[in-house]
């Protein structure tokens, strides 16, 4: 049976001796927020890369999709490529769905990567902020809510072929499919206890600029997780791995390599 999700498998030569890396996008963004990565790791190891539900070319689900059924749909997809562990990796809504994948299926997660997110449950006044803009996108679609935060999702001073690859994920988004998708954040459960029983590598990283994911958010989950490391990159807001690719990359391929030399 086919996978429900779209996503792109890329692996060139020695891709088999080392460990698969899966890559979860945020929202509103699709699988090419990964691209400088899906290049840069995909000449020695095999990497994959989702679009979520309702993102991207995969199928829209209107209503509402909660963490946990994008999570379900990670797994479905590993399931069908026959991944039986690998490196997991997920960026702000990503890492909420990497945490939800954890609590599902950790046992075959080599390692997990964390950036720019954060494990709190949604506040009262969160949910009413998520489902107000749920609304007012269904209402007016992507373009006004894209140019009014672009310059949280990356620094205003990113680099504007950065800044313009960001707006168009943005503004090809369907909006039911991130509606549904704010819709189920706001239902999103409180993922602080699973980090303290996180026994693998982790890896912690945000830019030093986030405003959506402070430093100080990134810091609480590193002190919470046993085995991790907290990188912060300088010189980027919420998209560090594309503001800044080379040193996200070095950070992730330090990482990875760990991992590789020290198997389970």
């Amino acid at each position: 049976m086919s996978p429900f999700l779209a996503y792109e498998d890329k692996a060139d030569s020695g891709a088999s001796s080392r460990t698969p890396l899966v890559l979860v996008h945020g929202h509103p963004f699709d699988h090419t927020m990964w691209a400088p990565q899906l290049a840069a790791f995909s000449a020695g190891r095999r990497v994959i890369a989702p679009d979520l539900r309702g993102y991207g070319a995969s199928p829209v689900t209107p209503g509402l999709v909660p963490l946990a059924r994008h999570a379900q749909d990670i797994e479905e997809l590993v399931d069908h490529l026959g991944l039986d562990s690998f490196v997991l990796a997920g960026l702000s809504m990503g890492g909420q769905i990497a945490m939800e994948c954890h609590g599902r299926f950790g046992d075959r997660i080599r390692g997990l990567v964390l950036a720019d997110t954060f494990p709190d449950p949604e506040t009262p006044e969160g949910k009413k902020g998520r489902n107000a803009l749920a609304d007012r996108l269904l209402a007016e679609g992507m373009r006004g809510y894209a140019d009014e935060v672009l310059d949280r999702m990356v620094a205003p001073y990113a680099d504007p072929e950065v800044k313009a690859h960001v707006h168009r994920m943005m503004t090809a988004t369907p909006p039911e499919g991130a509606a549904a998708s704010l819709r189920g954040r706001a239902e999103r459960p409180d993922y602080r206890p699973l980090l303290t029983g996180v026994a693998v590598p982790a890896l912690v990283v945000t830019g030093a600029d986030d405003t959506y994911t402070p430093v100080s958010d990134a810091e609480a989950m590193h002190s919470a997780i046993p085995h991790s490391a907290l990188h912060v990159i300088d010189g980027a807001a919420h998209l560090p791995n594309l503001e800044r690719a080379p040193e996200f990359n070095e950070i992730l391929g330090q990482f990875l390599a760990g991992i590789d030399t020290h198997p389970s």
